[in-house]
């Protein structure tokens, strides 16, 4: 029995003796056949012996296998740049064509109805400010022209009655102040005061001269009220469209360029027309401003010549009646 386990365990370390030493060789082996081929490029070496090639044989595999890895690494960015492009491209062309139909036209369509109302109003009364200027700078060009013709016309008159034989029935201020000299002085006959006579006279000019003043302003109050009030009912349009903006961005959650953009541009449309509607407004009210006060100094002259051929008479009366009373 003694021998038996004696003679089972020397079987057994015998056969552990025998299949130990295969493993180191093995590991040994196979840092010499790496070795070579890791030297093999290398001039200096001494070519290896017969073995070799048979051990670094498979070793062009593992150098293959990088450069195959490699290669869709370096063509991997070349489809995300491609991708990236044609989604610019794709983004680009989908805010152009909505950022190209941003017309004045668009715009109005597209805007809120307080906005249009606004819009409307400022395009009404920048088509009044400028009938006002077309209106009134005909009246004004045919007005003072034809004062000055009857103050040319009248300059050689020695009475009232030969001016007005001059003019005519033309309805002039110039033949509306001679008319109320003559009344005045025949509303006066018999009376001794020449000085009642003509304070009388001036005080019915000055009443003319007033009332061709209001009339050539008809319409200045219009220019100045476009001109004070149009910015602000535009800034008035602006601030509702921006608000109806910042209300569209709220409710898509987005400040995308393509969703701001449009309403904001509505916004600033209406204080556009605003300032295209006050501007010419207040160039205008001060161009027909000192047009009129030219205008009233010729009706001030007119004035004055009218009070002069009164006086003429005043005094070619008062001189007839001396030489009458002489005669007699």
């Amino acid at each position: 029995m003694t021998m038996l386990n004696f003679r089972s365990i020397g079987v057994a370390v015998i056969a552990l003796a025998l299949l130990a030493p295969p493993t180191p060789l093995l590991a040994q082996q196979a840092p010499a056949a790496a070795t070579p081929s890791a030297t093999a490029p290398s001039p200096g070496t001494v070519a290896p012996s017969q073995p070799t090639p048979a051990a670094t044989a498979p070793a062009p595999a593992p150098m293959e296998a990088p450069a195959v890895t490699a290669a869709p690494a370096a063509a991997s960015p070349a489809p995300v740049a491609a991708q990236a492009l044609s989604e610019a491209g794709h983004a680009s062309g989908s805010v152009a064509p909505g950022l190209s139909e941003l017309s004045p036209w668009t715009m109005f369509l597209n805007a809120d109805i307080i906005v249009k109302i606004v819009m409307i109003g400022l395009a009404v009364s920048s088509v009044i400010t400028w009938t006002i200027f077309i209106a009134k700078k005909i009246e004004l060009g045919r007005t003072r022209f034809r004062l000055r013709r009857s103050l040319k016309q009248i300059a050689e008159s020695r009475s009232l009655a030969e001016a007005q034989m001059v003019l005519g029935d033309k309805h002039s201020v110039l033949s509306m102040l001679l008319g109320a000299a003559l009344h005045e002085a025949k509303l006066s006959a018999g009376l001794a005061s020449d000085e009642g006579i003509k304070e009388r006279a001036a005080s019915s000019f000055s009443e003319y001269v007033r009332a061709e003043g209001r009339h050539m302003r008809r319409g200045m109050g219009f220019l100045a009220t476009i001109g004070a009030t149009a910015p602000f009912i535009g800034l008035f349009g602006t601030v509702w469209g921006i608000m109806n903006s910042f209300i569209g961005i709220s409710k898509s959650q987005t400040t995308n360029l393509a969703v701001v953009a449009p309403g904001i541009a509505e916004a600033l449309l209406a204080t556009a027309i605003g300032l295209v509607a006050a501007i010419p407004a207040v160039i205008i009210y001060n161009h027909f401003s000192r047009e009129i006060k030219v205008y009233l100094e010729l009706v001030a002259r007119a004035s004055g010549a009218a009070g002069r051929l009164l006086s003429r008479d005043l005094d070619r009366s008062h001189g007839s009646a001396h030489r009458a009373r002489a005669a007699e």
